[in-house]
């Protein structure tokens, strides 16, 4: 669920706004605003994800206010085009011109969760069971992934300082739905790579900056491959 405040110092397109926001599945209008000095009164006591703003208004306006919520999902609202850079300057999310169509409105909303959604899957630390257990790995230090080769549905994580670790009965696409999103490929069918391990790619060769016995360590890429690495790389 989506968490908003509402602010515009007109009040018919505040309550206008709200209606149009009740109807979007997943988002809950936590308060509603048509002062932004009232606003920033309660900022620090409000629980919210996202903040969509007139930019025009008495006193302070949206752009001051997005300044204010650097840790904030901003949409701004406005019957002008004329700060549309500005917006943008500032990493607003959208940018909405009035009068604010629901489906608008709804994109914005579907924009947001997807960026909260891939902030939320960027974690460094992932739990997984392997034959010591419960695992808690530090991805930041994963080289490499294969598949075992006592039992393909084990996967040995291959650490940059070349230690291993067993992972009981896991597959290569749950492995990528937890892992960092972007900082993981598949290059075969046997083998996932961390792309910061990547020195450099030729043809069908990829070269890894961490070293192996003192060497670096190179992989073959699949063709079926290529086009995901070749995108991430």
């Amino acid at each position: 669920m989506l968490k908003c405040v509402l602010l515009d110092d007109e009040l018919l397109a505040l309550q206008y706004l709200k209606l149009l926001c009740e109807q979007i599945n997943g988002v809950e209008v936590v308060k509603a605003f048509n002062n932004p000095e009232k606003f920033i009164q309660e900022i620090e006591n409000l629980d919210f994800d996202v903040c969509i703003s007139d930019i025009e208004m008495p006193a302070i306006n949206g752009l001051q206010i997005a300044n204010l919520l650097s840790n904030k999902h901003v949409v701004f609202t406005t019957a002008y085009k004329d700060y549309a850079v500005e917006a943008f300057d500032l990493e607003v999310v959208d940018y909405i011109t009035k009068p604010v169509q629901k489906e608008r409105l709804e994109k914005a909303f579907r924009k947001i969760e997807g960026l909260t959604k891939e902030h939320k899957t960027v974690s460094e630390y992932i739990t997984l069971n392997s034959e010591k257990g419960k695992s808690v790995i530090n991805t930041r230090d994963i080289f490499y992934i294969t598949v075992s080769e006592i039992d393909s549905r084990d996967k040995i994580i291959h650490f940059v300082d070349e230690t291993e670790l067993v992972i009981k009965n896991s597959s290569f696409e749950k492995l990528l739905e937890m892992l960092p999103t972007k900082q993981f490929c598949r290059i075969n069918k046997r083998e996932i790579i961390a792309m910061q391990s990547v020195n450099y790619y030729s043809y069908d060769e990829i070269v890894s900056k961490v070293l192996v016995n003192g060497k670096p360590k190179t992989f073959t890429i699949g063709i079926n491959f290529k086009n995901d690495f070749l995108s991430m790389f």
